[in-house]
């Protein structure tokens, strides 16, 4: 009993199922509620940031400057090379399409929560897992290509580092939440099997007993002669 306890309390939270116990400040269930409306707002908030990205990077090609107002003066120049222009778009763009797949599966998720059906959590977690480890490789390749010394761009690096921090936190809650409806189904079905295999069995002696009975039944009734219930003659 004392070994068991002591491998139970070595094991580390890696191996453990769920991963996580709770969401710190609420239960899984609530803690996956919380990611659902917290991927929502960052993927609105992804897809806004990547239109504008997207516009600023058409408006500065290189060799042309161009003045634009609202409500802050924008100065579009780029100076850097084309080729990581290009690049830069192209991460906008990929940013784009994993923000509306992960819109899409976070829909998907909040039916799944309802119905606590954590096979549907699946689509949500290949997403968010997805979309972290993209932003990861273009946060990092955005500070390289554009100038940290102007605030905007420190702005959305200092954004995107706490963005992706809540990200893996969110994701670990929803997967600790998959991890323990999982064992749950899969008690229930071992429950279901046992039950079934027992009413089988329970079946099948009644089913023997029957047989044995009228085996009984059949012997008996061979072995009574035929007319033994005759009448005395006079």
């Amino acid at each position: 009993m004392s070994t068991s306890l002591t491998g139970s309390k070595q094991r580390s939270w890696l191996q453990r199922r769920p991963l996580l116990r709770d969401a710190y400040f609420t239960d899984l269930q609530k803690g996956s509620y919380f990611a659902f409306i917290y991927s929502i707002v960052e993927c609105v908030f992804m897809i806004c940031l990547v239109v504008f990205d997207i516009y600023c990077l058409a408006e500065a090609q290189p060799g042309t400057t161009n003045h634009r107002y609202f409500g802050i003066s924008f100065l579009f120049v780029y100076s850097g090379n084309a080729h990581v222009r290009n690049l830069l778009i192209f991460c906008s763009v990929i940013s784009f399409f994993l923000a509306v797949y992960l819109l899409v599966s976070s829909i998907i998720l909040m039916n799944a929560l309802k119905k606590e059906h954590e096979q549907k959590f699946l689509p949500w977690l290949i997403a968010a897992f997805l979309f972290t480890v993209w932003r990861i490789i273009a946060i990092i390749f955005r500070s390289i290509a554009n100038d940290i010394y102007y605030s905007y761009h420190q702005a959305i690096l200092v954004i995107w580092i706490l963005l992706i921090g809540t990200n893996v936190f969110f994701w670990l809650v929803v997967y600790s939440n998959y991890q323990e409806l999982a064992d749950i189904t899969r008690l229930e079905d071992m429950a279901k099997l046992k039950m079934g295999t027992m009413s089988s069995l329970n079946a099948s002696r009644s089913l023997s007993h029957h047989s044995i009975n009228s085996v009984k039944n059949t012997q008996s009734n061979s072995l009574t002669p035929r007319g033994s219930s005759s009448t005395a003659s006079v």
